[in-house]
C-alpha cells in the first residue's frame, strides 16, 4: 500500500465511481481527505465512510466548471488542515453521442467547461497552495485523450486538452517539487458508464472491450491504485506523464 501519512488530498468528483474509490484508498493509505463533488449528499456518504474507517474527511460541494467554488475548495482545505499536498482532479461528465455537425455550442461549451476548464480551475488554486511545500496533482483524462472516437468530439477534445495541460503544468512545476500526471481510464463500471448511458448496451464499446488484452471492463478501484502510487512518493521521479488504466485497450 502507498504511503501518505501526514498528507492532505483533495478529490473531486468524489462522491461516486472513480473519485469514491480514490478518496477511500488515500483515506486508507493514511491522508486526510477532502471530498469535493457536485453532490453534496454523496460527498458526505464518501466522508461518513472515510470516517467509519477510522480517517478524518472534509465534504464539499464544488461545481469545478466555476473558478470561485475552486477557489473555496482551496481556501477551506487550507482552513481545516493547513496544507495541501495531493490532488485528484477527476470531476467530469461524458460527452453526448452526436456527431460534431449536430453537437451544438451549448453541448460543446458544457463538456469542455467541466471536464477541461473544471481542472485548469482547481489547478490554478491547488499549484498556488502547493508551492512552498511541493505535492502532487494527478489529472483524470481517458485513453480518448489519446485517439478518437465517432460522436465524441467535445469528450475528446476536453481530455486530449486535459493532457496537454497535464504536460505543460508539469514542466512549469517541477522546480517547486510538484509533480503532475495525468491517468487515461478505458472502460470502467462506474455510474457514468453503466447507468443512463449503459455502454454494455453499445456494441461499438463492446468490440473494442473484447478485442483488448484483458476483455473486460475494470473497476473503480483498480484505476485508484494506479492514482495512488503516482500521488506517493514511490512514483518520485514521474512528472508529464499519460499514464492508460485500459486493460490494453489502445494497445490493440
Amino acid at each position: 500500500m502507498n504511503n501518505l501519512e501526514g498528507k492532505v488530498a483533495i478529490v473531486t468528483g468524489g462522491g461516486s465511481g472513480i473519485g469514491r474509490a480514490t478518496a477511500l484508498l488515500f483515506a486508507r493509505s493514511g491522508a486526510r481527505v477532502v471530498v469535493a463533488d457536485i453532490s453534496l449528499e454523496n460527498a458526505r456518504a464518501c466522508a461518513a465512510e472515510i470516517a467509519e474507517l477510522g480517517g478524518e474527511a472534509l465534504a464539499l460541494q464544488v461545481d469545478v466548471s466555476r473558478d470561485a467554488d475552486c477557489q473555496r475548495m482551496v481556501e477551506q482545505t487550507l482552513e481545516r488542515f493547513g496544507q495541501l499536498d495531493i490532488a485528484f482532479n477527476n470531476a467530469g461528465i461524458g460527452g453526448y453521442p452526436l456527431l460534431t455537425t449536430d453537437y451544438g455550442v451549448e453541448n460543446w461549451q458544457r463538456v469542455i467547461d467541466i471536464n477541461l476548464t473544471g481542472v485548469f480551475n482547481c489547478m490554478v488554486h491547488e499549484l498556488k497552495a502547493m508551492r512552498e511545500r511541493g505535492g502532487a496533482i494527478v489529472n483524470t483524462a481517458s485513453i480518448m485523450g489519446l485517439k478518437g472516437t465517432v460522436g465524441g468530439s467535445a469528450y475528446c477534445a476536453a481530455k486530449h486538452g486535459v493532457i496537454g495541460l497535464t504536460r505543460a503544468a508539469a514542466l512549469e512545476s517541477g522546480r517547486h517539487g510538484i509533480r503532475i500526471n495525468a491517468v487515461c481510464p478505458g472502460y470502467i463500471e462506474t455510474p457514468m458508464t453503466v447507468g443512463d448511458n449503459n455502454i454494455f448496451q453499445d456494441r461499438k464499446l463492446m468490440a473494442d472491450i473484447n478485442r483488448a488484452a484483458l476483455r473486460r471492463m475494470a473497476k473503480p478501484g483498480e484505476v485508484a491504485e494506479v492514482v495512488a502510487w503516482l500521488a506517493s512518493e514511490q512514483a518520485s521521479f514521474v512528472t508529464g506523464s499519460a499514464c492508460t488504466v485500459d486493460g490494453g485497450v489502445t494497445a490493440a
